[in-house]
């Protein structure tokens, strides 16, 4: 065996196990520790086997911090399909989705088959300012010519510190044209909000950030000002929204319901375990509420529909969400790398576990392909989205139904 190999196996494997030792502490008796520290070395030995023959004999060169690389994130990624070792890029990009903003340029991009094109460009956003449109393909970054097998190391560089100058350059219809910005902070919003009838109001919420419930907050008082008083309705929706932050879908939730709790957890850590509860005020006033979900909905999203399902604030209408009742948590390591673990089972308010069951809507209604949008700016239709068609139907129910009781 390699000498250097050697150690590092030496290291690593002892690291671990002083580590296990020192988080079992007590509740390992004393006979078992021999068993446990050969069992650890043994399979130290083998894994010290399998990197010497990758090392001699794969088909191309590989060094020994990319084989622990790789060993690390298999570690990590064996245990559920949703904990996952993430490397300074991957933690990076996960803290831009859960806080909600970061520092570059403003664009949303699609990278696919060795292209860079613009989605669409953030409204007031430098790239917007400058003249970036939808459909250009970016061929250049600071005159680094874009390359098919790395294109996420351009994505990269077009962020970085607010301020600095960036040079974009891209082909339009044949002609090549290059746009000099300056990056600056760029909020990332996950609500779209709408008034499709006088009174009724639309809030699509595509994912759920440290932002999201002061946005929704926020469209719901505007949509109200517009309506000139109390919305009597409005459509909440949730599908394909893949979940977040979980403290977020609690805010969102909390911002319907009185009282009651909101969802429970439950793991092996104190931290693991937690209740969350409803604080007094409605800022709906009691209006209708549609929910609309479908399997995309997850984590977060299936939170919040389960949390006012539960409680009889909202009708429920789609198609059986996701299932994903496990919580994660991101713990950040040395060098800016971190581990994102499951940590905990989530309940609804009535004590299900939703977890490779999804939540079941009140009211079946299957989807018409292509709605919603993926673009959270995306048009919303309602002459064709028959899930949103019913939703509105309903309001429109609930509302005359209102009317003749009074």
């Amino acid at each position: 065996m390699l000498l250097k190999t050697r150690v590092i196996l030496v290291l690593v494997v002892g690291t671990v196990m002083g580590l296990s030792l020192s988080l079992s502490g007590g509740l390992m008796a004393d006979r078992h520790q021999p068993q446990n520290e050969e069992l650890a070395w043994e399979q130290a030995r083998l894994l010290a086997e399998v990197m010497q023959r990758v090392k001699r004999d794969y088909v191309e060169p590989i060094n020994d911090s990319e084989l622990l690389d790789s060993a690390i994130r298999g570690m990590v990624s064996n245990l559920d399909a949703h904990s996952q070792y993430l490397d300074a890029e991957e933690y990076r990009d996960i803290r831009i989705s859960t806080t909600g903003s970061y520092s570059g340029i403003g664009i949303e991009v699609n990278d696919k088959d060795g292209v860079i094109k613009v989605i669409t460009p953030m409204a007031g956003s430098p790239a917007a300012r400058s003249g970036l449109r939808s459909g250009d393909q970016i061929i250049a970054v600071d005159g680094l010519a874009v390359e098919a097998d790395n294109l996420q190391d351009t994505i990269g560089r077009m962020r970085g510190q607010a301020g600095s100058k960036i040079s974009v350059t891209v082909l339009r219809d044949e002609e090549v044209i290059e746009h000099e910005m300056r990056r600056e902070v760029i909020r990332v919003a996950s609500v779209h909000h709408e008034i499709l009838y006088p009174t009724f109001g639309y809030v699509r919420v595509n994912q759920f950030s440290e932002t999201t419930a002061r946005e929704l907050s926020r469209a719901i008082d505007k949509m109200q000002h517009d309506a000139e008083g109390m919305l009597d309705g409005l459509v909440l929706d949730l599908r394909n929204n893949p979940g977040g932050v979980l403290d977020a879908a609690v805010d969102v939730s909390d911002l319907f319901l009185d009282s009651g709790v909101i969802v429970t957890a439950d793991g092996r850590t104190v931290d693991a375990r937690f209740r969350r509860s409803a604080h007094r005020g409605d800022v709906l006033d009691g209006a209708e509420m549609i929910v609309l979900v479908n399997e995309g909905s997850a984590s977060a999203s299936e939170i919040v529909a389960g949390a006012l399902q539960d409680h009889g604030r909202a009708i429920v209408v789609g198609t059986p969400t996701f299932g994903k009742g496990l919580v994660q948590t991101v713990m950040p390591l040395s060098k800016g790398r971190a581990i994102k673990l499951t940590t905990s089972r989530y309940y609804t308010p009535s004590g299900d576990s939703i977890h490779e069951t999804g939540i079941t809507p009140d009211v079946y209604v299957e989807n018409t392909p292509g709605f919603p949008d993926l673009s959270l700016a995306g048009i919303v239709d309602r002459e064709q989205d028959v899930q949103l068609i019913e939703a509105i139907e309903r309001l429109q129910r609930e509302q005359v139904m209102h009317s003749k009781a009074l």
